[in-house]
């Protein structure tokens, strides 16, 4: 596939949207629409057998979810994957991570958006304050015992895809850890 022309059709602070025409292997011609955001850093806090979530209203689903800390740098800039990690983590929930550790990356929904995101394990956490966003005033956390968050994943309380995949990651890290 070729891309021949990219026109941008919506911006916002948070994201663009483009429509590429585009040539197929076969040589007939098409469109792709692309959302762009910047990259994103995915944090699962954990404390011994406790996993802390956070819960916000997602508008495009019309209701409140659990999810782990995770987020993009204001007005789509590019940050540090690691220095992203530590804010979310701190503005989200108020912890603070003696020892964060990059155990993975994901592909948010490739046949629709080029975002990407880092995952991270944060340990020897300290607790303080959120520091919340405006828009984030809304956001609760909590700490969910490891049984109880696979028991949500299982009965679909939890359908977070980056929050599920991230703790998938958790699990291959600590199977293959030395």
């Amino acid at each position: 596939m070729e891309r021949l022309d990219s026109k941008q059709v919506y911006a916002n602070p948070w994201m663009t949207v483009r429509e590429d025409a585009i040539r197929h292997a076969d040589g007939s011609p098409g469109i792709y629409g692309v959302v762009d955001k910047p990259r994103y850093a995915l944090v699962i806090p954990l404390d011994g057998e406790r996993l802390m979530l956070v819960e916000q209203f997602r508008y495009p689903l019309g209701g409140r979810r659990w999810e782990f800390p995770q987020g993009t740098a204001p007005d789509r800039v590019e940050v540090d994957a690691a220095e992203l990690a530590a804010r979310e983590l701190r503005e989200e929930t108020g912890l603070v991570a003696g020892a964060m550790t990059r155990i993975g990356a994901l592909e948010v929904a490739p046949g629709l958006t080029s975002q990407t995101g880092a995952v991270f394990l944060a340990t020897e956490l300290t607790e303080g304050p959120p520091e919340r966003e405006a828009t984030e005033q809304d956001m609760r956390a909590a700490w969910f015992a490891r049984a109880d968050f696979e028991s949500a994943i299982r009965d679909g309380s939890i359908q977070d895809a980056q929050s599920i995949a991230a703790y998938t990651q958790l699990l291959l890290h600590e199977h293959h850890a030395p």
